[in-house]
């Protein structure tokens, strides 16, 4: 692997940073969010819900903003001159960068994990460690994800300006703030059906749009582990949903479909396959446009 030295150069340069260490506190304070309702569900494997609670909102915008530099930042510099003068190809250029951005600031996150895991143990009592881990893992691989997504725009803007605009204002707004309002806006302009949030229509592509983001996708993989509900909502408003008598703003496939009436396409396996896709086309797509001579 050629490309491992500037991996961990990567990985050096993130990791002794004073942000990512930041985001690593902020995920603690934003994740611990002990609950009656989560209680009742998960018992102390609730402690695994924390994990996917600091896994949302402010992990991907943390890790697009430790990302969306490292090629553009280096362009507007001068020194990625000096990085292609290396025996590297681009290609492996962006994957140095996509693995030591990922090094870097999954080790961090592991440690948030691990401070939720005995914030919980000592709240709550002894967990599932597979479950915990399972939660983890899941959670890492998505900071690979968001890595890869801010390597990408960091690869094909020429300006900084123009890359945290971005990830801002394409990616972190619409894809994970505000998917679920696109999503149903975006069914109702192509079917004509309303989408009621409380008693939404039981339709598979209604779903499957809401699953789409790697945010969904994200928190459907981690819910399926958690074994909560087949949903993009986080477990606590999945586990809400699925309470008797009670209404909440949750798209849940088990509250909607007649069992056995989902279609395959929204089982939770594929939210898998949406994270692999959002690591592979974007990057793909930066391979292709930083190979041209003129995106320099």
């Amino acid at each position: 692997m050629r490309w491992s030295p500037l991996a961990r150069k990567e990985a050096r340069t993130v990791v002794t940073s004073k942000g990512v260490w930041l985001l690593a506190v902020l995920m603690v304070l934003w994740g611990y969010r002990p609950s009656y309702i989560g209680w009742d569900g998960l018992g102390a494997n609730i402690t695994a819900g924390y994990v996917q609670i600091a896994g949302t909102v402010l992990l991907p915008l943390g890790v697009l903003l430790l990302t969306y530099q490292s090629i553009v930042g280096e362009r507007t510099s001068g020194s990625v001159k000096f990085i292609l003068g290396l025996p590297l190809t681009r290609t492996d250029i962006l994957l140095g960068k996509v693995a030591g951005r990922t090094a870097g600031i999954a080790g961090p996150v592991a440690v948030a994990c691990l401070f939720l895991g005995i914030l919980g143990l000592v709240d709550h009592g002894v967990f599932n460690p597979i479950l915990f881990l399972g939660v983890v893992l899941t959670t890492i691989a998505y900071v690979g994800v968001l890595v890869s997504i801010g390597t990408a725009v960091s690869a094909v803007a020429k300006r900084t300006v123009t890359a945290a605009g971005t990830v801002f204002g394409v990616i972190f707004l619409p894809l994970v703030l505000f998917w679920t309002q696109i999503s149903t806006a975006l069914f109702t302009q192509m079917t004509g059906t309303p989408v009621n949030p409380y008693e939404p229509p039981a339709s598979g592509p209604l779903f499957l749009l809401l699953r789409l983001s790697p945010d969904g996708a994200y928190r459907v993989v981690s819910n399926w582990l958690l074994g909560v509900g087949n949903s993009a909502n986080t477990y606590s408003h999945v586990l809400t949903k699925l309470e008797p008598q009670t209404q909440t703003n949750a798209y849940v496939v088990e509250a909607t479909f007649a069992p056995g009436t989902a279609p395959l396409y929204l089982n939770e396996a594929v939210g898998l396959l949406i994270l692999l896709v959002w690591a592979v086309v974007p990057l793909g797509f930066a391979r292709y446009y930083f190979s041209r001579g003129d995106a320099v």
